[in-house]
């Protein structure tokens, strides 16, 4: 059953093409309460899916590790949403108190928020979705996938710390990838425990020799590429074309 959304809801598009065309890529602004979210919506022309980005603290949606992995997703048939987290204002006040970086029920909070915005999206609207997070925005989105009610199809989490999120774990029904680099001993071990809470379908990839940030050559483009592959699979067949 379809419901009309309120104009206060519509989401709000910086863009000159007709509605309901693809290729498509927007910056927009999603409404989070009482503050407003910065975003890049990008969705090319046959895109199975779509995948919404969760940054970690001190990050953005200018993150080039994560643009670089949503590059790779648009060559593989899926869009992508990046956006902030929190405001500029909030993250200048996290960098001077820290009391929002490690908040994950509030973090998932604003990904439920820009999940249900891409839901009266005209064009988003109708991709199945998953979540891309990367340290604390990998305990934001495994906390937001296991939301009552969630219709997230499947997650995967770079350098993540699903262990911030050990509660939330067993509710978990999408797909979960946990992407961890060989060398990152510490972050490795907290993923391979939260891993054991995971109920659904899940697996859990080393990237040999490869540190927290994946910096090492040829280890993010291998981040991108099985996390390519993790959406591909679970990505539900459209109900219509694009």
């Amino acid at each position: 059953m379809s419901r009309q959304a309120d104009s206060k809801d519509e989401p709000e598009r910086q863009s000159g093409k007709a509605p309901g065309s693809l290729p498509l890529k927007e910056a927009v602004r999603i409404p989070a309460g009482p503050v407003t979210l910065a975003g890049d919506l990008e969705i090319p022309a046959g895109s199975a899916g779509l995948v919404l980005f969760a940054h970690g603290s001190g990050s953005s949606r200018h993150s080039p590790r994560n643009r670089f992995v949503a590059r790779v997703l648009h060559e593989a048939g899926s869009g992508t949403l990046l956006f902030d987290l929190l405001t500029q204002e909030e993250e200048t006040e996290d960098s001077l108190t820290g009391h929002l970086r490690f908040n994950i029920g509030f973090l998932a909070g604003r990904l439920v928020t820009a999940t249900h915005w891409l839901s009266l999206h005209p064009v988003a609207s109708r991709f199945p979705v998953g979540y891309f997070g990367s340290s604390t925005g990998g305990a934001a989105a495994l906390a937001a996938a296991a939301t009552p009610g969630s219709r997230i199809e499947a997650v995967v989490s770079r350098g993540g710390r699903p262990d911030l999120a050990m509660e939330a774990l067993p509710r978990v029904t999408a797909a979960t990838l946990l992407i961890v680099g060989e060398r990152d001993e510490v972050v490795l071990r907290l993923n391979r425990q939260a891993f054991d809470r995971i109920e659904g379908e899940k697996d859990l990839a080393v990237v040999p020799g490869a540190t927290h940030l994946f910096e090492e050559p040829g280890t993010l483009e291998q981040v991108a590429r099985l996390a390519a592959r993790w959406f591909q699979r679970h990505w539900k067949p459209a109900p219509f074309g694009t």
